[in-house]
């Protein structure tokens, strides 16, 4: 099985789920638009990811930034099924966060409601075309950046996503820092960096989330890159909850 690859299972793992405190999560994300949480993957679980790089018969696709004008680096999305662990996360993830992402579409007035459980927005995104997986690993070298980018797939978007670093910043790269950008109304431009050590989460939108005004409630565009790394190798997990179409 492909899963075996990336054993042991999550909730055996020293980082497990018990890592997320939710309320803490919500919290953060409300106030600076991004949450890092430690310690989710242990360091066989990231080393484990980062040799699947290696496996085509895993993804679906491979994806060469370069040639897109998306940066320098690359990046390969899995197939169905997913491995073990990358489902696990997804669908263990998804709840909480559907929470929160309701809330912040009811303070943005916006119509969309998510349900409770992941396997069924995924059948509404399967009903709607969107039957393509798009939980991926991304490979960095010396020199390689992801530039701003906001992952949209379809018409049936998840607002919040997730990314785990699989390397170890200062042993295997250098640079390469996960990096947020806040587009205000008549304002100028919020940047956020986030620490992450191998193992680590960051949850953060995918395109907008609500911020409190003067005047009320109001919608801030948020796009996510990754510096230019200064030497080494760098892997990175990406959880999306939606499909693409």
């Amino acid at each position: 099985m492909m899963g075996d690859l990336f054993a042991p299972p999550l909730a055996a793992a020293a980082g497990s789920r018990a890592a997320f405190d939710w309320p803490r999560i919500a919290s953060d994300l409300d106030e600076f638009g991004c949450a890092l949480v430690r310690g989710v993957l242990s360091p066989a679980q990231c080393a484990g990811l980062a040799a699947g790089y290696g496996q085509p018969e895993l993804y679906r696709s491979r994806v060469v930034m370069q040639r897109h004008g998306f940066g320098k680096g690359e990046y390969q999305y899995f197939r169905y099924p997913l491995p073990d662990l990358v489902a696990e996360l997804r669908s263990a993830m998804y709840p909480p966060l559907a929470s929160i992402a309701n809330r912040w579409y009811a303070a943005m007035g916006l119509e969309a409601r998510f349900p409770p459980q992941h396997a069924d927005f995924i059948a509404r995104c399967h009903a709607a075309g969107q039957a393509r997986p798009t939980p991926l690993l991304l490979q960095y070298g010396a020199g390689d950046y992801n530039c701003l980018h906001q992952d949209l797939y379809g018409e049936h978007v998840f607002p919040l996503q997730a990314a785990f670093l699989l390397s170890q910043p200062g042993r295997d790269f250098q640079g390469g820092e996960f990096v947020l950008t806040e587009q205000r109304p008549r304002m100028q431009s919020r940047v956020e960096v986030v620490p992450l050590q191998q193992g680590d989460c960051v949850i953060f939108p995918v395109f907008h989330r609500p911020v409190a005004g003067t005047r009320g409630i109001y919608r801030v565009t948020m796009r996510h890159g990754v510096s230019r790394l200064q030497g080494g190798h760098r892997h990175t997990l990406g959880v999306i909850f939606h499909d693409a179409d």
